[in-house]
């Protein structure tokens, strides 16, 4: 017994062709995930900082009070969240808090030279237990730094490890098999970027200092209603 179902998406590429009909292998199902945020009441944005309890407030506090000092912000991970560090470390920089990258494998072999203590560093890595993230955080404390854990387990032992743990947990990666890093990094992306947000709210950034800051491209340029 055979269905067969004709389907006009794919025209062009049989065009091109000159195929009249295509036949397939396979099909590419779309994957559904379910994020849930869980937190406590009146931690929205309308409730004012010094009122609030969660991770993200005191991560933020951290880095501001090494920033008053002198210290600067460090950003790193191993493998795909190495990427997302240096996005988090661009972005943070765009709004007003110097972020630098520092990598998460290099930094045991002379990178954590880049290091004074007093600094803050923003360690992501999905599962918290890998090897070579143990010994780079174990690096980074030894050199007198804060650690910020992102992380998808609150009991992981870089959240154990961390002053400030940021829970960015995922119930599954999607795809095929389930394991590249693909909701993982959504969730740390998120994360990252309400810590950016928070941060630019507390450093009163201006549209005419982002735009010294960013002078290129069509964010280089004041709006309308910034003139």
């Amino acid at each position: 017994f055979c269905f067969a179902e004709l389907h006009i998406e794919q025209g062009p590429s049989l065009e091109s062709r000159r195929t009249p009909i295509g036949i397939v292998e396979a099909i590419a199902a779309p994957t559904r995930l379910t994020v849930e945020i869980t937190g406590e009441y009146a931690h929205s944005g309308a409730c004012p900082m010094h009122l609030r309890r969660d991770a993200l407030a005191a991560a933020a506090e951290l880095i501001l009070a090494a920033k008053a000092a002198g210290k600067r912000l460090h950003i790193s991970g191993i493998g795909k969240p190495a990427h997302l560090a240096g996005y988090a470390a661009s972005l943070f920089s765009s709004t007003g808090t110097p972020a630098y990258f520092l990598h998460g494998t290099e930094a045991v072999h002379g990178s954590c030279g880049q290091l004074v203590p007093g600094d803050v560093v923003i360690f992501i890595s999905n599962s918290g237990e890998t090897a070579e993230m143990k010994a780079t955080v174990s690096a980074v404390k030894n050199n007198g730094c804060a650690v910020i854990g992102v992380s998808g387990n609150a009991s992981s032992w870089l959240a154990q490890q961390s002053e400030v743990h940021l829970l960015a947990h995922a119930d599954a990666e999607g795809g095929p098999l389930d394991r590249a890093p693909r909701a993982s990094i959504l969730a740390e992306t998120l994360v990252l970027q309400a810590l950016s947000v928070l941060l630019q709210s507390e450093a009163k950034v201006t549209p005419q200092q982002y735009v010294k800051w960013h002078p290129g491209g069509s964010l280089g340029h004041l709006r309308e209603n910034e003139r």
